[in-house]
């Protein structure tokens, strides 16, 4: 198997297993990321999803290798309506998705990073749309999450120059959320996975839905849907959280 599913509680791990080839993502490999997260998706009992890569990389993109081989070629549909090369990229998930980024997560591998709600990023780990030099176009997702994680101006930049982001740089831009040190970034994913999912969970996923839903619609659409999906929740979890509240939790910030 290319790709690893683990288990832990309420959190589950995907690990891209192909390090001799920097995990790049071959056809079959794409199907194997893809079922991942549908059964990420389908299990109630899991919250959030980490996904990583084997061996210090995260993703080196797609495999070049296997273009030219029928067997591991990737699927390419040129409707852009069905499944991209890299596997799982035009699935909105319903649960939170947490990147764990070492070494490399480049071309495709960017656009798998780009999935996910949030990203750990190693210190010495570098982001890029390096596909650019080979005249490979970014077709899973790259070209509509990009601007919408890090503005318009700083998603040309990254598209038309395909140069190499290093951590801090992509922290001072939005593309990561936390820097950590080398070889770190699945224990810091996880328990940032394990904070997310010690939440009121209907209250939290109501949120992030209004927030992914928002860029599909005008903005008074938007308030209206954040009103509907929010409001159910105030008495189902609101209600017995204040309560805790006053009861003395929580106090100065403390989670």
């Amino acid at each position: 198997m290319a790709v690893r599913y683990d288990v832990d509680d309420e959190i589950c791990t995907i690990t891209i297993d192909r390090p001799q080839v920097r995990n790049a993502v071959d056809g079959p490999t794409a199907i194997e990321l893809r079922d991942a997260l549908e059964r990420f998706e389908a299990d109630d009992a899991l919250r959030v999803a980490v996904l990583t890569g084997a061996g210090g990389t995260f993703c080196a993109g797609a495999d070049l290798s296997s273009v030219g081989d029928p067997e591991r070629q990737p699927v390419l549909d040129p409707t852009g309506e069905g499944p991209g090369p890299m596997g799982p990229h035009r699935r909105h998930l319903t649960k939170p998705l947490v990147a764990a980024i070492a070494g490399h997560a480049v071309a495709g591998g960017l656009e798998l990073a780009l999935l996910a709600d949030l990203r750990v990023v190693e210190e010495d780990a570098v982001l890029g749309v390096f596909c650019r030099r080979w005249g490979v176009p970014l077709i899973d997702g790259g070209t509509v999450r990009l601007p919408r994680i890090v503005g318009h101006g700083r998603a040309l930049d990254l598209v038309l120059t395909g140069r190499p982001v290093g951590a801090h740089e992509a922290l001072s831009m939005g593309l990561a959320n936390r820097v950590v040190p080398t070889g770190s970034s699945l224990e810091a994913a996880h328990e940032l996975a394990e904070q997310i999912a010690g939440f009121p969970q209907g209250c939290m996923l109501a949120d992030r839905e209004a927030v992914y839903r928002q860029w599909d619609v005008p903005a008074a659409v938007a308030f209206a849907a954040e009103g509907r999906h929010g409001v159910p929740w105030v008495a189902a979890e609101g209600a017995a959280g204040a309560e805790r509240f006053v009861e003395g939790a929580g106090r100065h910030g403390a989670f």
